[in-house]
């Protein structure tokens, strides 16, 4: 008999407040990799562009936070519900992430 994992929420715990992001490993298969990640404050640092060999697909569940894209001038800000699907090797940064309040978001990897 398959061994069933225990259940969990995504929002708890939350950290409140902290100096690096929170990031969990929720599941992993050979194809995907899906993660919480709690941001409290946290952004990209000057001149730092993610570019990811896999592509990411993630949703804000809570807070809010800033997203921009090489090449785009404006900041895109996402609010609870926002999703995007962001191509590997394109190249992104976040602005900015609420201090005030945790930053949740479900990210899902694609391999």
């Amino acid at each position: 008999m398959t061994e069933i994992p225990p259940s969990a929420n995504l929002f708890a715990p939350l950290s409140r407040t902290s100096t690096d992001e929170d990031i969990t490993v929720l599941l992993t298969t050979p194809n995907v990799r899906i993660e919480r990640i709690v941001s409290t404050g946290q952004a990209s640092p000057p001149g730092f562009w993610y570019d990811q060999n896999e592509a990411e697909w993630v949703v804000l569940l809570t807070g809010g936070a800033g997203l921009r894209f090489d090449g785009e001038t404006q900041v895109r800000a996402l609010k609870p519900g926002d999703y995007l699907h962001i191509p590997a090797h394109a190249r992104h940064r976040v602005e900015w992430t609420h201090a005030s309040e945790p930053t949740v978001w479900l990210a899902v990897h694609i391999r």
